[in-house]
């Protein structure tokens, strides 16, 4: 019988430990095998509370601990429109593949995603400050800067989709932290650019059909999942607007592994990426879309080869 934590409902993957869940408003802090319900954990000091240019953002953060740890820097997992820690890496088995394989993983709800708080106003979900909070984060779960001789030092990232825009420009600003990068279905445009935010809201308010297919694709996507707050996604979409990626702005110098389905159409120009970066490979999974590849073994142990 699994164990699942009773604050995320998540279950802990075969092999690994949920060492930390934290919401960053004060939330309950698990440490050990099971889930230990102490306010702080059984040896730690006070959590200090994340607080950005004097908010608190309300982000809910998973740490998964491996068994036995291997000489490497956390992986830093960063999800996509729509989905949730949950739904993009535990129910897919990254969280299980990657602490098999020795690694600890820090892993995030995006504002207005799974159990992360979900503010109506625009600036919460710009992605210059949730790149802000993640490098928060980060800081707060102790990751050090790249230093070397010490194989344990920064971090390596994980992004899927929108999470894979947020990591480019992650990686590309703070290039003393970041080791390592796998971008799944990456796209050299904004994933959410050509949202037609007045239709969506039309057919939210009464019924009206939507023409345009990737915008009616992204919305029913957002609307299957119960715990995604619909009115705060259409915020974030209406701020990632206002920054639209331009990867040619600031291009990450550290190797990148691109992935993504042959048949993912939101991916076919990544070799764009490639090509600006000039240290990236791209992988390419036969037979997967868009919203199959998180779920592919081919692409967990590229992943894992790529960042060992």
């Amino acid at each position: 019988m699994r164990t699942v934590c009773p604050t995320t409902r998540m279950p802990f993957p075969i092999g690994a430990r949920l060492s930390l869940v934290l919401t960053y408003d004060g939330g309950t802090r698990h440490r050990g095998k099971g889930p230990v319900m102490t306010p702080l954990g059984r040896h730690s000091a006070p959590q200090p509370t994340h607080s950005i240019e004097g908010e608190t953002p309300g982000l809910n953060v998973a740490v998964f601990d491996p068994d036995s740890p291997a000489a490497l820097p956390p992986v830093f997992l960063i999800h996509g429109f729509g989905s949730s820690v949950e739904l993009n890496w535990v129910k897919t088995g990254w969280v299980a593949a990657l602490t098999r394989a020795g690694r600890r993983v820090l892993s995030v709800d995006l504002p207005g995603h799974g159990r992360s708080s979900s503010p109506y106003d625009l600036d919460s979900y710009t992605p210059g400050k949730i790149r802000a909070d993640l490098l928060q984060i980060l800081i707060d779960q102790g990751v050090r800067p790249l230093a070397a001789g010490d194989p344990t030092s920064g971090v390596d990232l994980i992004g899927y989709s929108l999470g894979s825009r947020l990591a480019w420009e992650f990686g590309a600003t703070q290039p003393e932290l970041v080791r390592r990068m796998v971008l799944g279905g990456p796209n050299p445009r904004d994933p959410l650019a050509d949202f037609d935010l007045a239709a969506a809201q039309d057919f939210l308010n009464d019924g009206t059909p939507i023409a345009d297919a990737s915008t009616a694709w992204l919305l029913n996507m957002a609307q299957v999942v119960p715990s995604n707050d619909i009115f705060a996604l259409l915020a974030l979409i209406q701020a990632v607007k206002l920054e639209p990626f331009d990867p040619t702005d600031a291009v990450p110098k550290m190797p990148i592994l691109l992935v993504a389905g042959d048949q993912d159409e939101r991916a076919k120009s990544m070799t764009l990426l490639a090509e600006l970066s000039g240290r990236a490979q791209s992988h390419v999974l036969p037979g997967r879309t868009h919203e199959s590849a998180v779920t592919s073994r081919e692409f967990k142990e590229a992943a894992i080869a790529f960042l060992a």
